[in-house]
């Protein structure tokens, strides 16, 4: 009797300590996942102000991801911005009358990120992104503003366009629209583009708006988007990368009707908020995406504008 009771006592402590040892691992399983998520969340990262990173189609940090994502923080005192045009002089420069000279020239990402008119305050930037199209006569064609000064084309009042306002850095906004903002400081730093899919926080599948080519073929996407939060998230997705791209069913060139899983997830992923404004920039040949001394995607077609971001 005394054998079988003190078998059961041993038996009883063993199960003790082994659902502590359990309940502990499984705590720290916990915290470190908890570290992990935390880790991930630009918006919980006081020391973040800018974040390069690619991912797949369901928003998931991946080496081989098709998206290539740049987040940042607006507000943030470390950054600085400004856009650049293709032009054939030094940009802001004026005539012997006094009036802007708009001399245009077509230029490739790699010129247009590169040249003389890129440089702010004598540095390169840090990120840069393709964004308008590029009329016959080398002409930007939507709404573009940069550091106040404009270089707008045709379709400037019809087409939807990104901007920067000016101002101190807490008061900084990010914005999606079309043509002019109410408030001047707003107007400081533009992009045109086109394609709005997202306006006011709800999606829209504009395949049929951009009609069959596209839509459809031609398939590689420069884009950006603001979520309610205030951060941005610029997003290219070309299978032409110069970096490692592995294609699957889950990371693939986009059709309209992705956009809102892949931007809704990143927005998650890091804890960005929820999708607010969403834009299409030039398309087809003309995708391009810089960040750290690295030219993630180039492709063969003149820019109208680029927009770029300055490390102070």
């Amino acid at each position: 009797m005394f054998n079988r009771n003190f078998i059961g006592i041993i038996l009883i402590v063993i199960g003790i300590l082994s659902f502590r040892s359990y309940q502990e691992q499984k705590s720290s399983t916990n915290i470190r996942k908890e570290k992990t998520s935390s880790d991930n969340c630009v918006r919980e990262n006081a020391n973040t102000s800018i974040k390069f990173l690619k991912t797949n189609n369901l928003g998931e940090t991946s080496n081989q991801g098709i998206n290539h994502v740049i987040i940042f923080n607006p507000k943030s005192k470390e950054l600085d911005f400004k856009v650049n045009v293709g032009l054939a002089h030094k940009i802001y420069a004026k005539n012997d009358s006094g009036k802007l000279r708009q001399e245009y020239v077509p230029k490739l990402f790699r010129e247009i990120i590169g040249d003389e008119n890129a440089l702010l305050n004598g540095k390169k930037p840090i990120a840069a992104i393709n964004a308008d199209y590029i009329d016959p006569d080398d002409k930007p064609q939507g709404l573009n503003i940069s550091r106040g000064i404009e270089y707008s084309g045709d379709f400037k009042d019809k087409r939807s366009s990104f901007g920067i306002s000016g101002g101190e850095p807490s008061q900084r906004q990010a914005t999606i629209g079309v043509g002019r903002r109410n408030k001047d400081i707003l107007n400081y730093n533009m992009v045109g583009g086109n394609g709005r899919f997202y306006s006011n926080g709800e999606f829209k599948d504009i395949c049929e708006a951009l009609g069959e080519f596209a839509c459809k073929k031609a398939i590689n996407r420069s884009m950006a988007a603001v979520t309610d939060k205030g951060y941005v998230i610029l997003l290219v997705n070309d299978s032409r990368a110069n970096s490692d791209v592995k294609l699957t069913e889950v990371n693939r060139e986009l059709l309209p009707d992705m956009f809102d899983d892949v931007l809704s997830s990143i927005a998650r992923n890091n804890c960005l908020g929820k999708v607010q404004e969403g834009i299409l920039f030039d398309g087809g040949e003309s995708p391009g995406l810089y960040y750290d001394n690295k030219t993630y995607v180039e492709n063969l077609g003149a820019i109208g504008s680029v927009f770029l971001i300055y490390k102070k």
